[in-house]
């Protein structure tokens, strides 16, 4: 993309991209939120690659979608709306004071949880099984988020035409 874009269209055009990692998270969490998770399933990962690969689908979506949205999405948003620039988190701050981010503290919460699904990978089985319930739970502020930007970006920003289309997460029941 070109550092050319007008900030407005940089925004869009990373909108546009959360949208497409949303719907593939989606996808991994509805596929992993059926399961059942339990300290059993967790320990029979190792003898179920099919299973051990569906889990590492879901981890590394969720993961893109939080840098995405926390290190492009929401600075070209703020950009956008000629904010200047800032830390991250200075910028999470303040999409949380104007309402497109319910908690910082969640935010930061939900990273330490990616980063021990990622580095802490079943050392534990009882810790990971709790903390991929907390991550499929944690994967609802990230489409909280995206909802909220879009939104805004539509009746703030007048952009309704350029905007990608809603995003989703699906119940653990497949509807």
């Amino acid at each position: 993309m070109s550092n050319e874009l007008l900030p407005v269209d940089r925004f869009l055009h990373t909108l546009t991209i959360v949208n497409r990692e949303g719907r593939h998270l989606a996808y991994s969490w509805q596929r992993l939120s059926t399961v059942g998770i339990s300290i059993d399933w967790v320990e029979s990962l190792e003898g179920r690659p099919e299973q051990a690969e569906m889990l590492e689908a879901f981890v590394s979506r969720l993961g893109r979608m939080q840098d995405t949205i926390g290190e492009k999405l929401l600075p070209r948003w703020l950009a956008a709306l000629a904010e200047p620039a800032r830390s991250q988190i200075e910028v999470l701050q303040r999409a949380e004071r104007l309402g497109v981010l319910e908690s910082v503290d969640d935010w930061l919460s939900a990273r330490q949880l990616r980063n021990r699904l990622v580095h802490e990978y079943m050392t534990d089985p009882r810790r990971f099984a709790e903390d991929l319930r907390r991550a499929l739970e944690a994967s609802r502020m990230l489409f909280d988020c995206y909802s909220r930007v879009r939104r805004y970006a539509i009746e703030t920003m007048e952009v309704r035409s350029a905007c990608p289309a809603p995003l989703d997460l699906p119940r653990a029941d497949g509807v």
